[in-house]
């Protein structure tokens, strides 16, 4: 879909699995990945939501599971890390796709020696995946961009998936649309209605498996998409947030009144 996305609905009734990506969605995006927060008043709302859908809530990042889990500590979710190579369920088993030894190595000494020639850029080593980080030297975007297009063609287990100022080489396969619908087929995700929240490039893939099971996907920001609505700013995602938990916690006083 377009710019011309609808604003998000209200969300009323019905049972709901909810799906959030993280940088630039629950949290601002910084210059370098480690100065990420999620505000403690979002990461509350996230509980009170999780507990109100019986723990149909989980996070579909980049990052991996480790650095979701300190983000969000001391809560514990489900979760789907480094695009879905690594997806720990909602009974805490830990689901990953590794590369192997020898391609990892390869690709840490080749990258880690193409980035030293270019100040400013990162290379962030997820041991199943490599994000190329350019946000703060965007002068060696094309460089960049063509390195992990050699790499991606050197190595056939591996795929490009470009984002906001960083490029990664992951295991092919592996993406956020995969990682919903796994959590989709289990327990306590089963028989609800996906909604999921993203912002970028690697969320592309996670609104079209939304959209095919009749959810809800929203783009936060500009830009076209596959998302159904759309919210304008990592703050909007705020402000439903704590709306949404305070009309999960109204329908469920409304059925106990009913009872």
């Amino acid at each position: 879909m377009s710019n011309d996305s609808e604003a998000f609905p209200a969300l009323s009734g019905g049972l709901w699995a909810f799906f959030f990506d993280v940088d630039g969605t629950l949290a601002t995006i910084q210059q370098r990945p480690e100065a990420v927060k999620i505000p403690q008043a979002t990461r509350e709302a996230l509980q009170s939501l999780a507990q109100l859908s019986d723990g149909a809530l989980a996070l579909v990042s980049g990052r991996p599971v480790s650095q979701l889990d300190a983000l969000i500590a001391p809560l514990r979710f489900p979760l789907a890390g480094v695009h879905g190579a690594e997806r720990r369920d909602a009974r805490g088993m830990l689901h990953q796709q590794a590369l192997p030894a020898e391609v990892a190595h390869a690709l840490a000494t080749q990258l880690q020696q193409a980035l030293a020639e270019w100040p400013g850029t990162h290379l962030e080593n997820k041991g199943m995946a490599f994000a190329l980080h350019y946000r703060q030297a965007p002068q060696y975007q094309q460089q960049v961009l063509q390195l992990a297009a050699e790499l991606a063609e050197r190595f056939p287990q591996l795929v490009q998936q470009p984002g906001k100022c960083v490029v990664e080489l992951k295991p092919q396969g592996t993406d956020k649309g995969a990682a919903i619908r796994a959590f989709m087929q289990e327990a306590p995700f089963a028989g609800r209605t996906p909604v999921f929240i993203g912002d970028d490039l690697t969320d592309e893939a996670g609104f079209m498996a939304v959209n095919t099971m009749q959810g809800i996907s929203v783009k936060v920001g500009a830009g076209s998409s596959a998302a159904r609505y759309r919210l304008q700013a990592v703050e909007d995602v705020w402000q439903w947030l704590e709306q949404m938990t305070l009309q999960l916690e109204q329908d469920n006083v409304g059925k106990e009144s009913r009872l």
